[in-house]
């Protein structure tokens, strides 16, 4: 029976529409609803157990929107709050870790592969545990970066002083000569040319989006919950925080066609429908 309810994707910000994007691409004709944290980001530098709170209402706020399928599209939450949320959904939930594990050990030729992420995704070991559970013979290098986030959300793609920050946060994995390269935060796709730069046209940059889009359309498969629509479908785009300011940087990810911009409020978890 096809399944015409949204896809829920959300994010501590605006970082997480490179992967609405890459779900749009992929799944055209299924409708999205996307949460992005703006009051509150960013999430990155905050105690686990804060991000944690922050996940679960705004998943609990998508549930209530009747998603069919909840998409973490932030490596900070993922780490703080995955299994909380999966374990309170009554739906699939799709994570960006794992896919991004899996297409840097194919990409990488000489098994040395780094990551990128904030402070809290790296000092998780999300993705040291998730490299190894490939089981590929390689050697993971880690660096928290944690000023990239902040350029992003403010539509900063290649300042001097970003250039400066890339230079230093980049420079030992250069070192470590690795040759794969894993974007740990759905905003770094946005600085891929300057990370491009400083690392070297030899290394080759992983991105989740596009893998945990394909994780989507085989979980909506697998389930049979794929819309029957061949029409273009409604989106919504939702920040808790100043629509206006979103806005100016949506439309680097999505275009100047993104469409309508709301604020939202998310509300504590213990009146909506995992209560």
């Amino acid at each position: 029976m096809p399944d015409s309810r949204p896809i829920g994707v959300f994010d501590s910000g605006v970082g997480g529409l490179t992967v609405a994007r890459a779900v749009l691409d992929l799944l055209p004709h299924e409708p999205v609803v996307y949460v992005g944290d703006t009051a509150r980001f960013p999430y990155g530098p905050k105690p686990l157990p804060e991000i944690r709170t922050y996940a679960l209402e705004i998943a609990d706020y998508l549930v209530s929107r009747d998603v069919k399928v909840l998409v973490v599209a932030c490596n900070s939450i993922e780490v703080a709050a995955i299994q909380e949320v999966t374990d309170a959904a009554v739906l699939p939930v799709v994570g960006v870790i794992d896919p991004g594990a899996r297409a840097a050990v194919r990409a990488t030729r000489n098994g040395r592969i780094g990551v990128i992420g904030t402070v809290a995704t790296i000092s998780s070991g999300a993705y040291d545990r998730a490299v190894a559970a490939t089981g590929a013979s390689v050697d993971l290098f880690s660096r928290p970066c944690p000023a990239f986030v902040e350029h992003v959300e403010v539509g900063d793609t290649s300042s001097d002083k970003l250039l400066a920050a890339a230079r230093t946060y980049l420079s030992p994995l250069r070192d470590q000569r690795v040759d794969t390269l894993i974007m740990g935060c759905t905003h770094y796709p946005m600085l891929s040319g300057l990370i491009q730069m400083v690392m070297g046209e030899d290394v080759v940059l992983v991105s989740s989006a596009e893998e945990t889009a394909k994780d989507v359309y085989a979980t909506l498969r697998s389930l049979d919950l794929l819309t029957g629509r061949r029409a273009d479908p409604p989106h919504e785009f939702l920040c808790t925080g100043d629509p206006g300011q979103f806005r100016s940087v949506a439309h680097h990810f999505l275009g100047p066609g993104v469409g309508r911009i709301d604020a939202v409020a998310v509300q504590p978890v213990g009146g909506g429908p995992w209560s």
